[in-house]
Order: C-alpha cells, then sequence, then structure tokens
C-alpha cells in the first residue's frame, strides 16, 4: 500500500512539472544542440563517443569550472570573499597540483572511463536523441546521484580519517590546508578510486541514457570545485540547492582536518555531529562581526 502511495505521488509530481514546462518558452539552444548531438551518433561510434567524448566532457568541464576561481586570486576587489585570508594561493602549489592531476586523470580515471562503453552496451543504454529524458528528469536524476556519492563519500571520508589510514592515503589531498578549485581532484590514486566509486553508484540506478553519464559528470565537477574554491562568493546559485554544505563547510574541514566530512551536503554531519565544531566556529565568527560593528 505503501509503496503504492509513493509511486503515485511520484506519478503526479511528474505530470505537475510536465504541465509546468509545457507552459515555459522554447528552449532557443535545444534545437543547437539537438543538431550537435545527432551529428555526434552520424560521425563517430559508440565506443568512441562514451570513451573519448567522457574524456573530454570530464577535462574541459573541470578545467573550464576552476577557471573563475584562478581568476579571483588576480582580482583584489575578490579577496574579501576568499575565506582563508592568509593563506593565498602560490605557483608553486597551482603547478604542482595540476602536474599530479593530469596523472590521476590520465592514468587513473582514463582507464576506468574505457568501462563506460561496455557498461552502456551490457544495460542496454541509448544514446539516441529521441530517447534523451526531459530536462527535469535530468535534474531529478542528478540530484538523486548526489544523495547517493554525499553518503558513500561521508562514510568512506570519514573512514579515510582514521588514524591508522589517514596518513598512507588522504594526508596527500590535505597538503593544501587552503583549498583552490583546481585542488578538488587532487588525491592519492586509492582516494581517487575509493571515493570516486560513490560517483558510479547513481549512474548504475539512474541511468537511462548516455547523456545522463555527462549531465552527472558535471554537476559533480561544479560542486567539488566550488567547495574547495576557497571562496565564498555571494549569489552563488549552488546555495538555492537545499542542504548544500558550500566552500565554507568544506574550507572548515581543510583547516581543521575532522569534521564536515559530507561532499555535498550537511545532513549526514548533522546527524552524527560530526558537524559540531564548525558550528561552534561560525558561533565565534557571528560574535566577532557583531563586536566589529559596534
Amino acid at each position: 500500500m505503501a509503496m503504492n502511495d509513493s509511486v503515485n505521488i511520484l506519478n503526479s509530481a511528474y505530470l505537475a512539472v510536465e504541465y509546468i514546462d509545457s507552459f515555459l518558452p522554447d528552449n532557443p539552444l535545444q534545437q543547437p544542440f539537438k543538431n550537435a548531438w545527432n551529428y555526434m551518433l552520424d560521425n563517430y561510434t559508440k565506443f568512441q563517443i562514451a570513451t573519448w567524448g567522457s574524456l573530454i566532457v570530464h577535462e574541459v568541464a573541470y578545467f573550464l569550472l576552476c577557471v573563475p576561481g584562478f581568476i579571483f586570486q588576480f582580482i583584489p576587489y575578490m579577496q574579501k570573499y576568499k575565506i582563508q585570508q592568509d593563506k593565498p594561493e602560490t605557483w608553486e602549489k597551482q603547478w604542482k597540483c595540476f602536474k599530479t592531476l593530469l596523472f590521476n586523470h590520465f592514468f587513473i580515471q582514463l582507464p576506468l572511463i574505457c568501462g563506460t562503453y561496455y557498461f552502456t552496451e551490457y544495460f542496454n543504454i541509448p544514446y539516441g536523441w529521441e530517447e534523451m529524458p526531459r530536462w527535469y528528469v535530468l535534474v531529478a536524476q542528478c540530484f538523486g546521484c548526489a544523495v547517493i556519492e554525499d553518503a558513500w563519500h561521508y562514510f568512506l571520508h570519514r573512514l579515510l580519517h582514521h588514524k591508522r589510514i589517514y596518513k598512507y592515503i588522504h594526508k596527500v589531498h590535505h597538503e593544501f590546508v587552503s583549498p583552490f578549485g583546481m585542488q578538488a581532484e587532487y588525491a592519492h590514486p586509492l582516494e581517487t578510486l575509493i571515493l570516486g566509486t560513490g560517483f558510479f553508484i547513481g549512474i548504475v540506478v539512474f541511468c537511462n541514457h548516455m547523456v545522463l553519464l555527462w549531465a552527472w559528470v558535471i554537476c559533480r565537477l561544479m560542486e567539488t570545485i566550488d567547495v574547495h574554491s576557497g571562496y565564498d562568493v555571494p549569489l552563488n546559485p549552488l546555495h538555492l540547492v537545499p542542504f548544500y554544505a558550500g566552500a565554507r563547510f568544506h574550507d572548515f574541514h581543510h583547516m581543521n582536518f575532522i569534521g564536515n566530512y559530507a561532499s555535498t551536503f550537511t545532513w549526514w554531519d548533522r546527524l552524527f555531529g560530526t558537524d559540531s565544531q564548525f558550528i561552534a566556529y561560525q558561533e565565534k565568527e557571528k560574535k566577532k562581526q557583531c563586536i566589529t560593528k559596534k
């Protein structure tokens, strides 16, 4: 009975969103996107799309999303939004980070990406334009993937901070006490595999089209680069996401090496009390600001 009620609620929600969508104006980018997608299907094999297309999407999205944070360090006005203002980025750190990223991307992640084609073939994942889900379905699926990945990340990330394990794996990621966007995937190869597994679980659960793989890659990169940016910029659209953790939340983790273990949302840390130090820190900061204003 409860299952039927849940299904009915989901169906009603889907129909409601579909009804609202019918009143929205046509997306001017839809036709160019359709033309580009069909051109890709006509000129490349599924293996090429799944493998090299996925690599290109990851690399282009990753480094493009890093650009704003990289530019901020040269703009004096933006420094008031930097969370750890006493720890500026240096060329030495950024170059070291970039070299490690290239190794991880091409020697750890690329071999995993090479399995994408076989995954889509095994589960009969379609590539065609006609089978592509509507935008609101993609948004819901990406949110579902984020919820699953966040749960995996919280518990495995917390485990990697165990005193018997930390120095062998996760310590690499914490070489930067003050994080910057490009450092989001700076990690030990084993950590890339362990925490990266959470990314694929949602895909196995929700994937019904090749486009979800790419949409989820972009969403995940957008989130992880934002929380590692080191800047708490106002009017950040990601703050509209319910229970979104954000840069200040994760920056505190890098400052203190403890607590705030979740990747995207705050509920696991709130549930297990691992955000208590962060909450106390925020209260102290608010008191300081009040005293300064007086």
